[in-house]
C-alpha cells in the first residue's frame, strides 16, 4: 500500500512529459510554422490568415499553461481586433489579393540576420531577467482575472494605453490613405 501512495506522489522526469507538456510542444511547433509561413508568404491576406492561426496557437498556448484570461484577451484583442484591423487596412488600401511582386524586396538575408539577432537579444534579456524569479506557489495563482488585472492595471497601464491609440491612428490613418485614391481616381477620371 505504501508503495502505491509513494508512487503516486512521486513527481515525472524530464524524459518522462505528461500529456499536457507533448500537447504544448505540438502546439508550440505548429505555431512556429505558423509564424514562419506568415512571414514568408508573399500573399498579404495569405499572410493575414496565417496571422490568424499564429495568433490563435499562442491562445491555446496559454490555455495550457492555465492562464484562460490571458487566453480569451489574446483571442479578443489580437484575433478578434488587430487581424480585422489589418484586414480592412488592406481592403481600404486595395493591396493587391494575388502574389505581389512588393512583398519581396530581396533582402530575405539581411532579414533573416536581423531576425536571429533580435531574437536571441529577446532570449538573453528574458533569461537573465527571471533569472531569479520565482512563482509564489501560495499566492493567488498566475494568469487567474485578480492577479492579470492587478498588474495590468498598477503597472502596465500607460502601455497599453498607448497601444490603444497606436490602433487607432492605423485606422485613422488607413481612411485618410482609402479616401485620397479614391478623390485621386475621380481626379483622373474627370480629366479624361
Amino acid at each position: 500500500m505504501n508503495t502505491l501512495a509513494a508512487a503516486a506522489t512521486q513527481t515525472h522526469g524530464f524524459l518522462s512529459p505528461t500529456g499536457v507538456e507533448i500537447a504544448f510542444l505540438l502546439v508550440g511547433l505548429a505555431t512556429f510554422g505558423a509564424a514562419i509561413v506568415t512571414v514568408t508568404t508573399r500573399q498579404l491576406v495569405h499572410a493575414a490568415l496565417w496571422l490568424v492561426v499564429t495568433l490563435g496557437g499562442l491562445a491555446v498556448e496559454y490555455l495550457l499553461l492555465t492562464a484562460e484570461f490571458i487566453a480569451w484577451v489574446q483571442v479578443l484583442i489580437y484575433v478578434g481586433s488587430v487581424v480585422v484591423l489589418l484586414l480592412f487596412g488592406l481592403m481600404l488600401t486595395r493591396a493587391p489579393i494575388g502574389r505581389s511582386p512588393d512583398a519581396d524586396s530581396g533582402n530575405r538575408w539581411a532579414a533573416l540576420t536581423v531576425a536571429v539577432a533580435a531574437a536571441a537579444a529577446l532570449v538573453w534579456v528574458v533569461v537573465d531577467a527571471f533569472r531569479t524569479t520565482w512563482v509564489d506557489l501560495d499566492g493567488a495563482a498566475q494568469g487567474t482575472t485578480a492577479v492579470t488585472g492587478s498588474i495590468l492595471f498598477q503597472h502596465w497601464v500607460l502601455p497599453f494605453e498607448a497601444l490603444s491609440v497606436l490602433l487607432l491612428a492605423a485606422l485613422v490613418g488607413a481612411i485618410v490613405l482609402s479616401r485620397k485614391t479614391a478623390t485621386t481616381a475621380r481626379t483622373r477620371e474627370g480629366n479624361r
